[in-house]
């Protein structure tokens, strides 16, 4: 995957994260709960991308 495909997506996480926490009205608890599940899926999503975790490219979800 190259470079840029990983500095567009993240910065684009990055900036529906913002969206959502800043204008969708939240409980804190929920907005924690959600910003530490999309870092941890963004931080796996990376390992994998750069072949750390080559273990879980045969994993599906929901399929």
């Amino acid at each position: 995957m190259p470079l840029i495909n990983l500095v567009v997506t993240l910065i684009v996480v990055g900036v529906l994260l913002w969206l959502v926490n800043t204008y969708i009205p939240m409980d804190g608890k929920i907005k924690s709960i959600l910003n530490v599940v999309i870092v941890i899926a963004v931080v796996l999503w990376l390992l994998t991308a750069f072949g750390v975790l080559d273990g879980m490219r045969g994993m599906r979800v929901g399929g």
